[in-house]
């Protein structure tokens, strides 16, 4: 299993448009340079009034699956 730290902040306003389903995937840069790809609906856990900010973990299994991810601290 792999396991990719990174940053997001993404207004609210962007977010809507990935809960609207105009964009299905949201593209991150990890810590160490990597670009991730994962799905949007996996971030509606965090999403605040003031949209999602922080830094998280993600894990993807053998298959390059998202297994879970976490907010950091």
């Amino acid at each position: 299993m792999a396991k990719v730290h990174f940053h997001l902040n993404i207004s609210q306003k962007r977010y809507l448009e990935y809960y609207k389903g105009h964009v299905n995937s949201v593209v991150a840069q990890s810590y160490d340079g990597r670009m991730i790809q994962f799905p949007a609906d996996a971030l509606r856990p965090f999403l605040t009034h003031d949209g999602i900010h922080g830094d998280f973990t993600i894990e993807f299994d053998q298959n390059n699956k998202l297994k879970s991810i976490k907010r950091m601290g």
